[in-house]
């Protein structure tokens, strides 16, 4: 999916994301705002993964959505 896209639905996929990935808290979620590179910044932080680990994440999770 287009990140455009998904900044703009942000306020709807922001439930399923933390869902996903539980150990981001809620004002993770707000001050990633839909922000690709923020999110793999958070996940890198919190789960210890490679910038390429959160990148193929994110993009496996976001490719449906």
């Amino acid at each position: 999916m287009n990140w455009d896209i998904i900044q703009g639905k942000w306020k709807q996929l922001k439930g399923a994301t933390k869902v996903k990935w539980g150990e981001l808290t809620d004002d993770e979620l707000d001050q990633i705002d839909g922000n690709k590179d923020k999110l793999a910044g958070k996940l890198q932080e919190k789960y210890g993964w490679t910038k390429d680990e959160a990148d193929k994440q994110i993009d496996e999770y976001y490719r449906d959505k």
